[in-house]
């Protein structure tokens, strides 16, 4: 690999991880020793300091993680918060409930209560800091978990998840271990549904 593409790939990592990484992580990915790999990211730290660029390099003692540079935290805050304080969705609201009372639960398990893929409201409601993940369940493949947060509890008053308001119906709601029932489909000629009757 050409130190240009290694370059390349150490931003791209670096951008994609989000977190601190150290050199030898990255070196063990590149394949390269990790000299040369401290060398390219002192490179990308001197690229973002003298371009005008938003983005900086920091070192953190042995690790390394992008971040944005101060000048423009007041508009990264403003985004930023303009996207926490978006309502949510009502497909985000389903999801949001079914985690809820169910916690915790895999996103398949979400999915196969809804009907539909979940994966776009699991990672708002991630954002919003309402749902982490809560490690791995004891199922085959080993799904990560999901669960409601402290921000969850403070935003809908809550003091715990027993002060949660009983669900319609709540008998027949599957358990997170059990298979959820099949979504019905209402009939293509617009005639009465199972549910109609």
């Amino acid at each position: 690999m050409d130190l240009k593409h290694a370059k390349g790939a150490v931003e791209a990592m670096l951008f994609a991880h989000g977190e601190p990484v150290s050199a030898a992580q990255l070196s063990e990915v590149l394949e390269l020793d990790e000299e040369t790999v401290i060398r390219l990211l002192h490179s990308l730290q001197d690229d973002y300091e003298s371009q005008n660029r938003g983005l900086c390099l920091l070192r953190l003692e042995e690790r390394w993680q992008l971040s944005t540079k101060n000048a423009y935290s007041s508009q990264v805050k403003a985004v930023l918060d303009k996207r926490r304080n978006t309502p949510l969705s009502q497909a985000a609201l389903e999801t949001l409930a079914i985690i809820a009372y169910n916690q915790p639960v895999s996103r398949s398990f979400v999915e196969q209560v809804r009907g539909v893929d979940s994966s776009s409201a699991v990672q708002t409601l991630i954002q919003k800091g309402l749902v982490e993940e809560a490690g791995r369940l004891d199922l085959p493949g080993r799904p990560v978990s999901f669960r409601t947060t402290d921000v969850f509890l403070r935003t809908f008053g809550l003091h715990d998840l027993s002060e949660l308001p009983p669900l319609h119906g709540e008998e027949n709601f599957p358990a997170a271990d059990e298979p959820a029932p099949a979504v019905q489909q209402a009939p293509e000629d617009g005639g009465p549904g199972p549910a109609d009757g």
